[in-house]
């Protein structure tokens, strides 16, 4: 694989950004769909297993589809080195647990995609790691939450799903300060809107399932960082505990990467114009979008993100049953639990990605009317009218009562 410029732009690394060919001089990357690797003679194997000579060994350990998804992506997020993963959660939890060992601490912020939750408060104290849930935009919080056992900070900005966003840059100096490191969840801001490392994280984690694939298809995950972490702790963790990726989900990917940044900007833009007329109309409490004046961390968002990103968060008057007559009214707009895809995907949080307790979701501000809405790239008026009329239909019911 040869040296890129160091010069390259986003654009073009999502075209180019770790490309090796094989010997036919293929113009799109070649899929290796191989479990392992043969070697000229036993010393070859030999040296390959002991480091001392370049290449392949097995997919499970790296695979040369997957090498060059992991090399884009770094070139695309600016990290040394990176590994891939079968699904983003499967990036979450190696990030922490390659790491952490029992006794030791975690910190993170209470706002948390429900089976991240579930790794920070539920599984990583059956191991002996304990954690603590904070409010992530109360940088006292994180201070006092630190024990002389803290090595991991945790946190999504924007988060899921009510899109809070968090200082990235001042909690990288409290995680630094504790002598820990800092992981951020950058799925909604997606690589090209906000840049953690940059920031001052330590490590940046995607579910490359949602935008970067960004058409439905498959899962897949990465985890990039600075090169002697990749190296010496998250390395072995994929090597020998076995989340890898496929070397057909890799290529998918790869694909993918190559239209990541007119998508994404295509859906920020209508995302911009939709959180606008969503907040305009009277069966919306509130609307939450990082690009609004109105969001309550928006000096946050102009200082830390490029955009406003894909998402809109939403609360419709009326509660469950109006949330329900809004999401089953929609014709564009599909019902799914999934984000970041070219079709445009709305998602009731309370009753499916964060079934926790009313106390636990009331301290979230997920109400029972909460909204989650994933920008795709249908015309903005198409959807446009599609919401709007949905969101009338969804006061029908509360409007006949009344009467």
């Amino acid at each position: 694989m040869a040296d890129a410029p160091k010069d390259r732009r986003p654009a073009t690394e999502m075209i180019h950004g770790g490309t090796m060919r094989s010997g036919f001089g293929e113009t799109s990357e070649a899929i290796f769909l191989t479990q392992g690797f043969v070697y000229d003679s036993a010393e070859a194997a030999e040296a390959r297993f002991k480091g001392d000579e370049p290449g392949f060994v097995y997919s499970r350990y790296a695979n040369p589809t997957v090498a060059m998804f992991e090399e884009r992506m770094c070139a695309l997020e600016g990290a040394e080195a990176g590994r891939a993963t079968a699904s983003g959660m499967a990036a979450v939890t190696a990030s922490l647990l390659c790491d952490v060992k029992a006794g030791d601490h975690v910190v993170a912020s209470r706002a948390l995609f429900g089976s991240c939750d579930y790794v920070i408060a539920d599984f990583l104290p059956r191991l002996g790691v304990n954690s603590t849930l904070v409010d992530g935009t109360d940088l006292d919080a994180w201070r006092s939450a630190v024990r002389p056992q803290t090595r991991a900070f945790f946190l999504e900005s924007p988060s899921n799903p009510n899109l809070e966003l968090i200082d990235i840059a001042a909690v990288a100096d409290i995680a630094r300060a504790a002598d820990a490191r800092l992981v951020v969840d950058n799925v909604f801001a997606t690589p090209l809107y906000q840049k953690p490392l940059e920031l001052g994280a330590h490590t940046v984690v995607y579910s490359a399932t949602k935008h970067i694939d960004g058409q439905g298809r498959c899962l897949g995950g990465v985890v990039l960082s600075n090169a002697e972490w990749v190296e010496d702790k998250l390395a072995p963790y994929i090597k020998h505990i076995g989340p890898s990726m496929s070397p057909f989900n890799a290529w998918v990917l790869l694909k993918s990467l190559e239209t990541l940044e007119i998508r994404v900007a295509r859906q920020a833009e209508t995302a911009a114009v939709l959180a606008d007329r969503i907040g305009d109309h009277p069966a919306i409490a509130r609307v939450y979008y990082p690009g609004r004046a109105d969001h309550p961390q928006a000096g946050l968002a102009r200082r830390q993100m490029h955009s406003g990103g894909t998402m809109i968060a939403f609360e419709i008057t009326g509660g469950k049953d109006a949330a329900f007559r809004f999401a089953n009214a929609l014709e564009v707009v599909l019902i799914s639990n999934n984000l970041g895809d070219a079709r445009s995907l709305v998602t009731h949080p309370a009753t499916t990605t964060h079934q926790l307790s009313e106390e636990e979701r009331a301290e979230l501000g997920i109400g029972d009317g909460h909204m989650r809405l994933s920008v795709g790239l249908e015309d903005v008026e198409d959807l446009s009218e599609d919401i709007l009329a949905a969101l009338s239909a969804s006061q029908s019911a509360t409007i006949r009562a009344v009467s």
